[in-house]
C-alpha cells in the first residue's frame, strides 16, 4: 500500500512539475528571453527521446518489428528511457496488456472509461502489467534488464546534458518542456487515437487513425494500422501517412544496422480490409505469454 502511494506520488510530480515549467517557459517566450540553443536542445531531445519510444520501447522491444544490432538496440533503449515513460519492461508489458483488452475490460487506458483516463488517469490507479506474465522474454533479455534497472540514470543524463549545454534554460527548454511535450504526445495515442480520427480497418476495438498525432508523434498517430497489423514496422501504409520512426527504420535496414523488418504486403491489407480476415496471424506479442485468454491479442 505504501509502495503505491509513494508511485502516485512520483507519479503526480512527473506530471505536474514539466506543467509548471511549460508554463514558465511560454512567459519567457512571451518576453523574448528564448535563445536559439534552447529551442535546439527541446527539438534535439524530443526527437532522441520520442525515437527512442515509437521505434526503441514500442516496435523494436514490444511488437518485435525488427531485429537490431546490439548497439542500435541498446541506444534506443537508453533513449526511450530519457522520455521518462517508466523502464523498458514495465512500458513493454503494459503495452502488450493494451492489445491483449483492447479496449475491453482489463485495458489499462482504453476511453472507455473516460477520455481523461485514457490520457493520463490510467497512471494513478493499479493497472500494473506484471512483465513476467506479458512479456517474460524480455525479463531474460539482459540488456532489456540492465536498460530498466538503471532507468532513473538514463532520466538524469536527460536533464543532466540540456543543463550541461545550456545552463538553467537549456534544462527548462530541453529538459522540462521537453518531457511535457513527449508525454502528452505519447499519451495522446492512448486516448485521441482511441476517440478522433477516421478507421480504414474494422478492428477489434476503437483504435482510429489521426494525422495530427500522426505527425508529432512520429507515425505512431496512424493507431488503426498498428492495430490491425502489429507487427508492422511502419505504421504509415499509404505514402502520404508520413511515418517518420517507419524511415529511420528503414535507413537502418539499408545500411545493415537492423534487420528482418516485418511488412504488411498489399495482398494483407486488401485481406483485412475486405474483412477476410479470420485468423488472429498478426498478434505479435511474445508467443510465451501462457496466462493471457486466447483469442484477446489483437
Amino acid at each position: 500500500m505504501r509502495s503505491l502511494t509513494i508511485k502516485k506520488i512520483v507519479m503526480l510530480v512527473v506530471v505536474v512539475l514539466p506543467f509548471l515549467a511549460t508554463l514558465f517557459a511560454i512567459a519567457l517566450l512571451w518576453q523574448r528571453a528564448v535563445n536559439w540553443t534552447d529551442i535546439e536542445l527541446l527539438i534535439a531531445f524530443n526527437v532522441i527521446a520520442g525515437l527512442g519510444v515509437t521505434i526503441g520501447y514500442h516496435r523494436m522491444l514490444t511488437h518485435r518489428s525488427f531485429q537490431p544490432h546490439p548497439v542500435v538496440k541498446f541506444i534506443f533503449l537508453a533513449s526511450g528511457s530519457m522520455a521518462v515513460e517508466g523502464p523498458a519492461l514495465e512500458w513493454a508489458a503494459t503495452h502488450i496488456k493494451h492489445h491483449a483488452h483492447s479496449d475491453r475490460e482489463g485495458d489499462p487506458h482504453s476511453p472507455v472509461e473516460g477520455f481523461w483516463h485514457a490520457h493520463m488517469g490510467w497512471m494513478f490507479k493499479t493497472t500494473d502489467a506484471d512483465p513476467n506474465v506479458y512479456c517474460r522474454n524480455l525479463v531474460r533479455d539482459p540488456m532489456v534488464v540492465f536498460i530498466s534497472s538503471t532507468f532513473f540514470l538514463w532520466v538524469i543524463l536527460s536533464l543532466a546534458i540540456p543543463f550541461a549545454i545550456g545552463g538553467w534554460t537549456g534544462l527548462l527548454w530541453g529538459g522540462l518542456v521537453r518531457i511535457f511535450f513527449t508525454h502528452h504526445i505519447t499519451w495522446s495515442v492512448n486516448s485521441v487515437c482511441h476517440t478522433f480520427g477516421k478507421r480504414e480497418f474494422e478492428t477489434r476495438d476503437r483504435s482510429r487513425n489521426e494525422w495530427v498525432v500522426g505527425l508529432l508523434g512520429f507515425g505512431e498517430g496512424w493507431h488503426n494500422n498498428h492495430h490491425a497489423f502489429p507487427r508492422s514496422a511502419f505504421h504509415g501504409l499509404h505514402w502520404w501517412q508520413f511515418d517518420l520512426s517507419g524511415y529511420v527504420i528503414w535507413t537502418l535496414e539499408r545500411i545493415g544496422l537492423v534487420r528482418d523488418v516485418y511488412r504488411v504486403s498489399p495482398a494483407m491489407r486488401t485481406r483485412y480490409a475486405s474483412k477476410k480476415i479470420e485468423d488472429e496471424t498478426e498478434v505479435t506479442v511474445p508467443v510465451d505469454v501462457k496466462m493471457i485468454p486466447e483469442n484477446t491479442l489483437v
